[in-house]
């Protein structure tokens, strides 16, 4: 599941990132309520965890905000507030879950997944091209009747791949869409894991699927 973590305790955002990286998740990070709304406006999440006590904005304003402009995103607030009037804000401004500091891990993990189930966004359908069966969901990827075993962040780069299925995407996109703001659009980090993906999916006695378009980017299609 792709996670988007906007808050602006460096330390505990790199902790609660840490543990979800561990779990399987790729996480993206934001510091204020404007990146939230503008990495929402632009890329798919599963879930949202959102710090009240934000530098630009409260998280409130954050949820309210998506929510009239009907982004339905999952939100878990993160918030050290523990009155339960400050709990049914939350949730009044369309909050799915409230979680106060310190966050146990385990917890955040169980929750995230309790309101991704809720939302039905853990019932979407399995992406397949060629023999190539890819399930965003449970992360699981197979060629023919072989399973292939990818990082957190191979899967994500192969499953926004797969998402534009036949189309070409640029490096920009991916970079994007997977890691954020966390690299610049000169990286070579791409190409390093488009590498890792062939080795892993495009073996020398099958058709390939992953494509290079010199000069614009990659492609992941059967019909090139």
């Amino acid at each position: 599941m792709n996670i988007l973590v906007i808050e602006d305790d460096h330390e505990l955002a790199e902790s609660i990132g840490f543990h979800l990286e561990k779990t399987g998740f790729v996480v993206t990070y934001g510091t204020t309520g404007e990146e939230a709304l503008e990495q929402l406006f632009v890329n798919q999440f599963d879930c949202v965890v959102l710090d009240i006590n934000l530098p630009d904005m409260s998280g409130f304003d954050v949820c309210q905000q998506l929510r009239s402009d009907e982004v339905l995103t999952p939100i878990i607030m993160l918030t050290a507030r523990e009155a339960l009037a400050d709990r049914l804000t939350g949730l009044n401004s369309g909050a799915d879950d409230y979680i106060i500091k310190p966050v146990n891990s385990a917890e955040l993990v169980a929750r995230i997944r309790a309101v991704v189930r809720r939302s039905g966004r853990d019932a979407g359908p399995q992406y397949k091209v060629a023999d190539l069966v890819i399930d965003p969901h449970t992360q699981q990827v197979s060629r023919g009747e072989v399973n292939i075993e990818l990082t957190a962040k191979e899967f994500a780069v192969l499953e926004f791949l797969a998402r534009h299925k036949d189309a070409v995407v640029t490096r920009s996109m991916i970079l994007e869409s997977v890691w954020g703001s966390e690299f610049e659009t000169f990286s070579n980090v791409i190409d390093v894991y488009v590498r890792n993906l062939r080795k892993k999916i495009d073996k020398p006695t099958v058709k390939p699927l992953i494509h290079t378009i010199r000069g614009k980017g990659y492609s992941l299609s059967d019909q090139r």
